[in-house]
């Protein structure tokens, strides 16, 4: 019986903690928007950066005899 002096209390505090602690999560906007996080990671940060003009595109060989060749260690 002495227990229930001791746990009673400590369970009402505990309690009134978690219910303070969800009362401002709720006002300070924690759960205002539950579905956009969640596809968040679908959206695209950045736009493409443009090419820059004074660089030129790699050109490709025009024969084979101009491609680079590999040679096999036998």
């Amino acid at each position: 019986m002495e227990t229930i002096f001791v746990l009673l209390p400590l369970a009402l505090l505990i309690a009134g903690i978690a219910l303070a602690l969800f009362l401002w999560a709720a006002r300070s906007g924690q759960f205002d928007d539950l579905d956009t996080p969640a596809v968040r990671i679908l959206f695209d940060d950045e736009e493409p950066r443009p090419a820059d003009p004074n660089v030129l595109p790699a050109k490709p060989p025009e024969t084979a005899e101009d491609a680079p060749t590999r040679r096999d260690p036998k």
